[in-house]
């Protein structure tokens, strides 16, 4: 039987919502491995818009749902409508929208909060003993709505970030971008992807690919 899986986007582009490679990769992984899915976000406006031409900030207004939805092509749900119980798992895509959009991450580091409806769906799938991947910069998501359960997992090789997790609580392990890190206990999987600007598409795809796998697996 095919598993359901539930991702969570956060917007649309690396610098200000979610990682378009790491979102179309996690996607086209799930396929590979015959998982259906269905795509979340939150309908707030974003943190801040930038120009990812220039990298500068400009003075607009988006909607992290409808940013989303053009990686999604369209086929998306309010975060609202989420129900974990009709789903085996939940995947969280990186990207910087991670840590603007879904939490404070960004701004505040270990001081900061995980949004509430995004906190209280990965404790849904948490406490049902259902797993959950972490791309990118999304595993500061579980430190900070997870920290209490000592979790385990890898934003890659970044000492100041990890510095932040773990004073969350989180147990920290560097890795390249084609590793994962499996915390069995909490039925957790990281991996770091573009937290390394410069790596190969294809360690990218690895990495994903093998996240996406273990959380089919368990």
């Amino acid at each position: 039987m095919s598993k359901n899986i539930a991702i969570i986007l956060a917007g649309c582009g690396y610098l200000d919502g979610a990682e378009i490679r790491e979102s179309v990769l996690t996607l086209l992984a799930l396929d590979t491995e015959g998982a259906r899915y269905d795509i979340f976000a939150p309908d707030r406006d974003q943190h801040h818009v930038i120009n990812h031409l220039s990298g500068e900030e400009v003075k607009e207004s988006r909607n992290v749902l409808m940013e989303s939805a053009r990686i999604a092509r369209g086929k998306i749900q309010d975060l609202k409508e989420l129900d974990s119980s009709k789903y085996d798992a939940l995947i969280l895509p990186g990207g910087f929208g991670a840590a603007k959009n879904l939490s404070d991450f960004a701004f505040k580091g270990s001081d900061g909060k995980v949004s509430s409806d995004v906190a209280k769906t990965i404790k849904d799938f948490n406490s049902t003993n259902k797993t959950i991947g972490a791309i990118c910069i999304s595993p500061a998501l579980l430190a900070l709505a997870l920290g209490d359960k000592k979790p385990n997992i890898t934003i890659g090789n970044d000492e100041s970030t990890a510095s932040e997790l773990q004073k969350l609580g989180a147990v920290h392990a560097n890795t390249a971008p084609n590793e994962i890190i499996v915390d069995e206990t909490n039925k957790l999987v990281t991996t770091a992807a573009y937290m390394f600007d410069d790596a190969p598409l294809n360690d990218i795809f690895t990495g994903i690919h093998s996240l996406v796998k273990k959380v089919i697996e368990l």
